[in-house]
């Protein structure tokens, strides 16, 4: 099982439905120095969704990456990934944790609520996810996050914390520099020309 790293670039994959266009983003995004992969796929069927996340777990195996299955303990343990991020209605920590073991990574979004985060925590997450923070095309909808959430966060937390929502290579570091200890990106890197080198450029501010 492939431990948390301290820190550094958290990358999501985006909807993508070739197969092979997306392992090939997923390893580029692995050479660029990702330090966790989230497997997120809203569009593929269950059958295709297992293949592709052994397939991804390989790739994340040979770059000594955890992978993070996003939303479906089920299919973390089938795959046999490092661990499951979980939304505020994807069932409990507790639930994730009899299922996927004791050394399972369980993630856990808390949007902009400090309170959720402390839950979080005192049930046993491994980490939580704080935003959207600037403008997303992932998730439009979700309240905005800000820098004072990243500070209180730092200060009444003991787990890493991780920042989602909108990040780029512009407005990454002001995030780190508040308590951020991963920045999770989607669009900055799998939409870029040059994959690996986006992400060298995230991992270089930590």
């Amino acid at each position: 099982m492939t431990p948390l790293p301290k820190n550094g670039l958290y990358a999501i994959t985006p909807n993508i439905a070739e197969t092979a266009l997306l392992l090939e983003k997923v390893e580029q995004a692995l050479q660029g120095g990702a330090s966790l992969l989230q497997y997120r796929d809203k569009i593929s069927t269950p059958v295709e969704t297992l293949l592709r996340a052994q397939a991804i777990h390989q790739l994340c195996l040979n770059y000594n990456v955890p992978l993070i299955i996003n939303d479906n303990p089920a299919l973390a343990l089938a795959c046999q990934a490092e661990g499951v991020h979980l939304g505020q209605s994807d069932g409990s920590i507790l639930e994730a944790r009899q299922r996927l073991g004791k050394d399972a990574l369980i993630g856990v979004t808390c949007h902009h609520h400090l309170s959720l985060a402390l839950q979080a925590q005192e049930q046993g997450a491994d980490y939580v996810a704080f935003g959207r923070f600037f403008n997303s095309t992932t998730k439009p909808g979700i309240p905005l996050a800000n820098l004072k959430t990243l500070q209180d966060a730092k200060a009444a937390l003991s787990i890493p914390i991780v920042a989602i929502g909108g990040i780029q290579h512009n407005n990454a570091k002001a995030l780190i520099n508040q308590g951020a200890d991963f920045i999770a990106v989607v669009e900055q890197i799998f939409s870029a020309d040059n994959i690996s080198e986006s992400c060298q450029h995230f991992s270089a501010l930590f």
